[in-house]
């Protein structure tokens, strides 16, 4: 079998509300659709963006979760509806690129990550890219949509 060939069975899709992360998404629908793979959805709760008063209040990192949470049951539903036929969600929280490869994939047991180019939010696309943290630091290999 041939690396263009190559099959991978549990693909794991980092997303948010982006264009390129809407890309990475149907990228790996229709790839989990083609191979019969099982797609986990993550997306990662940053904590960075929140104030001190929001960090410490665990009402509001609650009520952000479950907003992420209802998110990703969203995204879960499109792809069933897409013809996925198993769809597995992780939240987590932290830094995007660190969380991912240091937390979500290890515990996921992915085997390949597809993920945007550019990130939405915060300060950290002036200081160097998830993508490129997330590409570099990876242990399983890594599509990354433009």
């Amino acid at each position: 079998m041939s690396k263009q060939d190559t099959k991978f069975e549990r693909v794991l899709v980092g997303v948010d509300d982006s264009e390129d992360a809407q890309l990475a998404f149907r990228y790996a629908m229709h790839r989990c659709i083609k191979d019969e793979s099982i797609l986990i959805i993550t997306s990662i709760l940053e904590s960075n963006g929140m104030n001190v008063y929001q960090a410490l209040t665990t009402d509001y990192v609650h009520g952000e979760r479950k907003e992420l949470e209802a998110h990703l049951k969203e995204y879960r539903q499109a792809a069933l509806d897409a013809g996925v036929k198993k769809v597995e969600l992780m939240v987590a929280e932290g830094d995007p690129g660190e969380t991912i490869v240091k937390d979500v994939i290890p515990s996921s047991d992915a085997d390949l990550l597809v993920i945007g180019s550019v990130s939405k939010k915060g300060i950290r696309k002036y200081f160097g890219s998830q993508a490129a943290y997330m590409a570099k630091h990876s242990p399983i290999s890594v599509m990354i949509i433009r």
